[in-house]
């Protein structure tokens, strides 16, 4: 089977998302842009975290 099938559906999925009318909750997006400004999802960039898939993890990065 081509991708003509495939793109046809991305096509129509795309052409969906475009000229639907979503409901949108205006206050929850509100809440979630005026939060305290702080992502709470990772860890701070000045904590490293260990991988334990990473060979290299103790390596320092010199060029």
């Amino acid at each position: 089977m081509g991708r003509g099938r495939a793109k046809a559906k991305q096509t129509k999925v795309a052409r969906e998302l475009k000229y639907s009318s979503h409901n949108t909750d205006f206050d929850a997006l509100q809440r979630e842009l005026s939060g305290s400004g702080q992502s709470t999802v990772g860890p701070p960039d000045d904590e490293h975290t260990e991988d334990p898939y990473d060979d290299y993890d103790d390596d320092e990065y010199r060029r």
